[in-house]
């Protein structure tokens, strides 16, 4: 099956994985946060960052939860990367808008 791109409101941002961990895998699968960190061989301090959205899912933790859920690291670190992406776009805002576009899809033009 292939992936496709899910449009949402700009104004709201993805969310955090390690809120979909914390909400949708530990609390159905019934896990506290130091079985879980045993199973998948990290420190109870380090899997609370994550779940706990101060830090992010490195690919190394992807790596771990994506063969602990069994559903692979792609989809941990595609969360993550949406999550990053969303905020640093809004952070630089003004500074993206001083920025000038080079062709109709971002090409660089260079005339011989």
């Amino acid at each position: 099956m292939g992936e496709y791109l899910v449009k949402r409101p700009l104004k709201r941002p993805p969310v955090h994985p390690g809120d979909v961990l914390r909400e949708d895998v530990l609390e159905n699968l019934g896990l506290s946060v130091s079985k879980a960190a045993k199973c998948i061989g990290v420190s109870r301090q380090q899997l609370h960052r994550v779940l706990a959205c101060t830090h992010p899912i490195t690919i190394e933790m992807a790596l771990r939860i994506g063969k602990f859920v069994g559903n692979g690291p792609v989809l941990w670190l595609n969360m993550q990367q949406s999550y990053d992406l969303w905020y640093a776009a809004n952070r630089m805002v003004d500074e993206l808008s001083r920025i000038e576009s080079l062709g109709k899809e971002g090409r660089v033009l260079i005339s011989r």
